[in-house]
């Protein structure tokens, strides 16, 4: 891909995330093209969620846990991240977290797919 149509594609990308201070090879501009211009038909609306379980251990002994992970695709292009620990001990930690930069959404897609 030329320079020209690469700062084209990357001024499409950047009227729906934020890429600022990004770089990006060719393949990846080419990534999120495809993300938002599916984003409608694939992904608007749609949650994933997984859970992980395990056991540790602390100074008071053994303990297991449960981790739940969803994402969800929002109605402007983005990611919403929920996580959720409990463990046997009372433990409990909740967190959200909106991925809508370029970087970020390229990351969740090399992980999760």
């Amino acid at each position: 891909m030329d320079r020209r149509e690469k700062q084209q594609r990357r001024n499409y990308i950047g009227e729906y995330l934020d890429i600022s201070s990004t770089r990006m090879t060719d393949d990846e501009v080419m990534l999120l093209c495809e993300f938002i211009e599916m984003y409608d038909k694939s992904y608007r609306g749609v949650t994933k969620t997984r859970t992980r379980r395990g056991s540790s251990w602390s100074s008071d002994g053994k303990y297991t846990y449960s981790e739940t992970f969803t994402d969800t695709f929002t109605d402007d292009i983005g990611i919403r991240q929920d996580y959720q620990y409990t463990d046997d001990d009372g433990g409990r930690r909740e967190s959200t977290t909106i991925i809508n930069d370029a970087r970020g959404v390229l990351n969740w897609l090399r992980e999760n797919s």
